[in-house]
């Protein structure tokens, strides 16, 4: 399985965040994907690549997912953020108002120039730090994302987009959860449009990959299914229920399955169970899986228990959905065992896609 890794991603190392009314420092951190790419050396599962995506290619990728007027606000967002204040250059871009969604509150479309405005426009949360080297990071992972799918398309059993910033909360024209660029829906975009008449993303992060969802919800041609913590009481609260069953022409094609705080393996498995029916059922021809490993145990901002082992066994489970299968990196924040539980995943899929059995 070949790696595509992101040699800017330490452009973006966010400072603080605002979580339950303080400031605190950011969970989201450099180190997450370093030692990931670590383990990767230390049990090589195949070559670790930079992507190689010329720039035409990666802005029509980028503009089959997200708004232009979206990317243009980030391609310029820490120029306006210190041109607000020169001292701004000092720390990070965080949004302080909102426009609240509704006929009664205010317009969605109201042409403000204020920068503190547009940030709101475009944020969902103040837990998502904007920093000076936050575009270049997001953008070449999309590139990650991007040589990924290609990877794919040319034939591979598997292939992992290792990023971050992560991408499964970003929509069409918002950021949040950490997330700038949707690398999940970029490849899932990118192998329908090479060739994958249906697509399957099965999101197994703690938390709902509601950007996906939203991107996807009113076409029957990708089908997002999610296992994530009740949005009832886990971020991001306002989407991820079990109703959510996709709209028009999506209507059927979007699944999620909400388990309780402090769910274990077995719960948790057996909801990966009825995802993989409902992607088989689906006949889908490439899966797409956004690979947050918050799951874990240890996760110090979540609530499920999977022990490491426990991954080996979902890289096996899900190499026996018998799909060319792409992996983007997500969440999981116990940083120092996300490098081993990353790779026993992956393991578990090479065993699984060969026959064999990983061990665990």
């Amino acid at each position: 399985m070949k790696t595509f890794h992101n040699p800017l991603h330490a452009a973006h190392a966010g400072r603080q965040e605002m979580f339950r009314g303080r400031m605190v420092p950011s969970y989201e951190v450099p180190e997450r994907l370093e030692y990931v790419l670590a383990e990767l050396r230390r049990r090589p599962l195949g070559e670790l690549l930079e992507p190689e995506v010329g720039e035409a290619a990666l802005e029509q990728a980028l503009l089959r997912v997200h708004t232009g007027a979206y990317l243009e606000f980030l391609r310029g967002a820490w120029q306006a953020w210190v041109a607000l204040d020169p001292d701004n250059a000092q720390r990070d871009a965080l949004p302080s108002v909102w426009p609240l969604g509704h006929r009664h509150a205010f317009r969605m479309d109201a042409p403000t120039h204020h920068f503190a405005a547009r940030l709101g426009q475009h944020a969902f949360d103040a837990g998502t730090p904007l920093t000076a080297g936050s575009w270049a990071a997001a953008r070449a992972g999309a590139g990650c994302a991007l040589a990924a799918a290609r990877e794919v398309l040319a034939g591979a059993r598997g292939a992992f987009a290792l990023t971050r910033p992560p991408g499964h909360h970003a929509g069409p024209d918002y950021f949040g959860g950490y997330c700038f660029l949707n690398n999940a829906a970029l490849a899932a975009q990118a192998l329908r449009d090479g060739g994958c008449a249906r697509v399957a993303v099965l999101d197994v992060d703690y938390h709902h990959g509601n950007g996906t969802q939203t991107l996807f919800y009113e076409r029957p041609d990708v089908l997002t299914v999610s296992l994530h913590g009740d949005p009832a009481t886990e971020y991001p609260y306002f989407l991820g229920f079990a109703d959510e069953r996709g709209a028009g022409a999506g209507q059927g094609c979007n699944l999620n399955l909400p388990l309780p705080r402090g769910s274990g393996f077995e719960a948790w498995s057996e909801a990966l169970e009825r995802a993989l029916r409902e992607v088989c059922d689906f006949g889908a021809q490439a899966l797409v899986v956004p690979m947050g490993l918050d799951t874990f145990a240890g996760d110090p901002i979540s609530g499920f228990t999977l022990r490491g082992e426990h991954y080996l066994r979902v890289g096996e489970r899900l190499a026996r959905a018998g799909l060319p299968t792409l992996f983007t990196f997500e969440g999981g924040y116990a940083v120092a065992e996300l490098g081993a539980n990353a790779v026993n995943l992956l393991q578990g899929f090479e065993a699984g896609a060969a026959g064999g059995s990983a061990g665990g």
